[in-house]
């Protein structure tokens, strides 16, 4: 088998641009080095994006939410985010402090285009950018500051594909595997997954900010 994957694998940029054709028109010209005001309003009307971030222990993709515009634009290359309580894995503010390398990707409700930033990042504790982001009485312990490098939007192929926003697609998650339910299995009943789940709703209510 691995013979055979080898044999098709494509090994450098040559064979892979024969394979596609490289980018021209629209695919470039949308990209700039700083957040332009068309690039701004769909920043300020997203209320999801995910950070993408590496480092010494791997890659690391993180969901962040709160309502639209909680990505704040200070100015024309510099964006801030603020870390909402989460699980203290901490992956993403690991991955900063040894590469400061990150890439957004902003979703908007009902919208097919996304919004993609790459850039560098830095987590800052400063008082006075913490208090900007207060949310039912709480504020976030940091703030991750991004310096952007490229900021560009996506074409809705993949969402008009996927229909993600289709609520005739949207799935029942009863028919899924439960959250408590994958902990047991995976823990070999270490944990009581029952319980897990039925704890969880009043711990999303308490923790959720």
């Amino acid at each position: 088998m691995d013979a055979i994957v080898n044999d098709h694998t494509i090994r450098d940029v040559e064979t892979l641009e024969a394979l596609y054709g490289t980018p021209v028109g629209a695919a470039i010209a949308k990209e700039v080095d700083y957040i332009h005001p068309h690039y701004r309003k769909m920043i300020e009307a997203s209320p999801f994006m995910a950070i993408a971030s590496a480092g010494p222990e791997g890659l690391d993709v993180t969901p962040r939410g709160d309502p639209p515009g909680f990505v704040h634009v200070l100015d024309e290359r510099t964006l801030a985010i603020p870390d909402r309580r989460g699980n203290n894995r901490l992956d993403t503010l690991r991955n900063i402090l040894r590469d400061d390398r990150v890439a957004l990707l902003f979703l908007i409700p009902g919208i097919g285009e996304t919004l993609r930033v790459n850039g560098r990042a830095r987590i800052s504790i400063d008082p006075d950018l913490i208090a900007r982001f207060p949310f039912r009485n709480t504020l976030p312990r940091s703030v991750i500051v991004v310096r952007t490098e490229a900021v560009y939007f996506q074409c809705p192929k993949a969402l008009i594909r996927s229909e993600l926003w289709n609520p005739d697609k949207h799935i029942d998650r009863r028919s899924l595997p439960s959250t408590g339910t994958i902990l047991a299995d995976i823990t070999r009943g270490m944990m009581d997954g029952e319980a897990y789940d039925k704890a969880y709703p009043e711990r999303l209510k308490q923790t959720i900010y």
